[in-house]
């Protein structure tokens, strides 16, 4: 038995951990659409991708039993319109956006775990006065309803810092903006969030204090499942900024287990079913409280190779799986090491790329760690300020995938490992730039 699974975006690291699923000899995997239109892109035409990808599979030698996607937006809405279109199980599109629209997803958490939920607004950034529209208190974060990667996200203190941000947001807004629109167009929203369109922004009052984390889990039949929970580092001066993630949580397992449930009844509320799903909490150890950050209609792409260092295969086994509508072939507890981390290589200045790593230097790294996996993020004589989709402080360079026997070994590992990829960055001369 052979499933035909076709990949949205299927780039470098899926290609290099699909091999790495549990019976792996039971799947064919094809890739669906390029990454430079997909992902990659500066505008996405949403339509266009629907068309384009539906002519793929239709061209196809096979028929598809799953098609699956671990990419943000559009990835997220293209998956269920196709899927759909080609009578496969997975999550209606009503359920993914109540996932991927910032405020529509705020409106629906708080009616089953308000007390997991921050204050929050809508914000139209085209608006005559935008000060004037906020009545929650400093200070906030604001975001586009819909971006990914903390893309035009800022935390605002006061009225001059969100002054400064409106002309930021109003410049590139449409990239995501525009596409949305066009998502919004499929399904039939409630009229409160239909006049909420992409080109507004949610603010929320801030919670990014206390511990980080995200479940990753699915839902089937009716029925929600964890399959591991991950802890997040960010960068102590900008909070916004991903560092580093850990697998597996350190949280006290009573935590998690009510993490799981909240977890549970939040999909279930938005009707969400035979698919992967992760959300973003902070944990206060001192208050015992839980905050949710956000949900995501997918599974981490980031998680994936740590998950295949520490129990033995990615979590794609569970994506793929689940698309299949068969019961999860996911192990636990049976990779290389006890603990990984995918850890970020960032700069906080931008500048042109004059090295990067050779290929030498990346295969000796992964020969000294074996299981360990380097993505590099940029290339030679690329401006950072050029690269797609950053967070509003910092540009990724790489991003490295490496475990250890305990935290000390892994921290020591990452150090190592860091020191063994050498970049350097030229820096921009503001005069002549």
């Amino acid at each position: 038995m052979k499933w035909n699974v076709f990949v949205i975006g299927y780039d470098d690291l899926g290609k290099r951990l699909t091999p790495e699923l549990k019976y792996a000899d039971n799947y064919a995997f094809y890739p669906l659409l390029p990454l430079n239109e997909v992902v990659y892109a500066r505008n996405y035409h949403f339509d266009q991708l629907v068309e384009d990808a539906v002519k793929e599979i239709e061209h196809a030698e096979v028929s598809p039993d799953a098609i699956v996607g671990y990419w943000d937006f559009p990835t997220t809405a293209l998956a269920p319109v196709l899927r759909q279109r080609f009578n496969l199980p997975g999550p209606s599109l009503e359920a993914v956006l109540k996932c991927e629209h910032k405020y529509w997803s705020r409106v629906e958490q708080a009616k089953v775990a308000p007390e997991c939920v921050p204050d929050f607004q809508v914000v139209d950034p085209f608006g005559d006065d935008p000060v004037a529209q906020i009545h929650i208190d400093y200070p906030f974060w604001i975001k586009p309803i819909k971006a990914h990667s903390s893309h035009l996200g800022f935390m605002i203190e006061n009225a001059d810092q969100l002054r400064n941000a409106i002309p930021k947001i109003r410049d590139k807004i449409g990239s995501f903006a525009r596409p949305f629109e066009e998502v919004m167009a499929y399904t039939s929203a409630p009229e409160e969030i239909a006049k909420v369109t992409g080109y507004h922004c949610i603010a929320e009052a801030i919670i990014s204090q206390g511990e980080q984390c995200t479940i990753e889990g699915y839902m089937q039949n009716g029925e929600a499942y964890m399959t591991g929970l991950i802890d997040t580092e960010r960068d102590e001066k900008h909070r916004s900024v991903l560092m580093r993630y850990i697998y597996p949580s350190r949280l006290p397992q009573e935590v998690q287990q009510r993490i799981f449930t909240i977890s549970a009844k939040v999909m279930r509320h938005f009707g969400f079913d035979d698919s992967p799903f992760n959300i973003e909490y902070y944990y206060h150890r001192d208050s015992d409280e839980l905050r949710l950050l956000e949900v995501n209609s997918r599974l981490s792409r980031s998680h994936a190779a740590i998950f295949q260092l520490v129990d033995g295969a990615p979590h794609f086994q569970v994506m793929v799986d689940v698309a299949i509508g068969i019961d999860t072939r996911m192990p636990k507890g049976e990779g290389r090491y006890n603990i990984a981390a995918k850890q970020m290589i960032r700069v906080f200045e931008d500048g042109i790329v004059k090295r990067i790593p050779t290929q030498e230097e990346i295969r000796k790294v992964e020969e000294t760690f074996p299981g360990t996996k380097v993505n590099l993020e940029v290339e030679e004589g690329k401006r950072l300020s050029k690269l797609l989709h950053q967070d509003s402080f910092s540009y990724e360079l790489a991003v490295v995938f490496i475990g250890g026997e305990n935290k000390a070994q892994l921290d020591a590992n990452i150090e190592r490992c860091m020191a063994m990829l050498p970049f350097e960055i030229d820096p921009i001369d503001e005069e002549k730039s």
